[in-house]
């Protein structure tokens, strides 16, 4: 029996790339979108339609796959958005737009879903974090907090799932080279902003860091990687050798230094 998966926002970028990988290797594939229609023709799997800030979204698209498959092996929560700017100027309505999609969408899909695991006295669970959550980074505090969050919750669902035979890991990749850039939100940068020199600049550098990031596929391979692990580890993080090396300079350098280190990154 082919296991199932869902993968939300699975319609581009490292969902789309973890939807082929696991297609092509026999799992049957489900992604999500906001707007499934744009993507009929010729897209490799079938996307359902889901907003993952609208519990009535989430409700209609876990019924609707489990009327066509009776069962889920894998929910790959990656459905995420981006946001940028300096804290003082970025509106409340948007940092409450980037909970509701990096945190609370994950929660509420993930809570839709159990207990029809629980059922099956199996599951595995992927939380698509950033390796941007272990730090906070200059002009995406918000970001990073929402990733933040979600590796913290990942902790605490770990444990209280395991007695149920669920699986959950957390895996957070680097910058990849996907259009997740002219999807975020951008405070603007104001001319009379006490922040316009250092803001964009730092909005240059981040636009060109995915630019030029890794290929998708390695997420995927990591995916795939962690869900034929019978107790996949608590974290894993998935990209270029600097970025994942910054996070092990943060754990054994005095935080002043590891925070001028970021500073000259930045060129704050």
């Amino acid at each position: 029996m082919k296991k199932v998966v869902l993968i939300t926002g699975g319609s581009s970028g490292i969902g789309k790339a973890i939807g082929e990988y696991l297609l092509a290797r026999n799992y049957k594939v489900y992604g999500t979108s906001r707007n499934p229609d744009r993507f009929k023709i010729d897209f490799p799997f079938p996307l359902l339609q889901l907003d993952v800030t609208n519990i009535q979204s989430i409700k209609a698209c876990v019924a609707l796959l489990l009327e066509k498959e009776a069962r889920l092996d894998v929910l790959i929560n990656n459905a995420g958005v981006g946001i940028t700017g300096p804290l003082e100027e970025t509106p409340i309505e948007e940092i409450q737009k980037a909970f509701a999609t990096n945190l609370y969408g994950p929660i509420q899909i993930t809570n839709e879903v159990l207990p029809t695991m629980r059922n099956q006295k199996s599951g595995h669970i992927i939380n698509i974090t950033s390796i941007a959550g272990y730090m906070g980074l200059p002009y995406r505090g918000v970001y990073s907090a929402t990733k933040a969050a979600l590796e913290i919750t990942t902790e605490a669902y770990r444990m209280e799932l395991m007695q149920f035979g669920i699986q959950m890991a957390n895996v957070a990749p680097g910058d990849f080279a996907t259009n997740i850039a002219a999807g975020r939100y951008h405070a603007p940068v104001r001319e009379n902003s006490p922040y316009k020199k250092a803001y964009g600049a730092t909005l240059k550098m981040m636009d060109a860091d995915v630019d030029s990031g890794q290929n998708p596929i390695q997420m995927a391979e990591a995916v795939y990687h962690i869900i034929n692990k019978k107790t996949p580890k608590v974290r894993y993080k998935v990209g270029a050798f600097l970025q994942k090396f910054s996070i092990v300079l943060k754990k054994v350098l005095p935080s002043k230094m590891y925070e001028k280190i970021l500073m000259n990154h930045y060129k704050l």
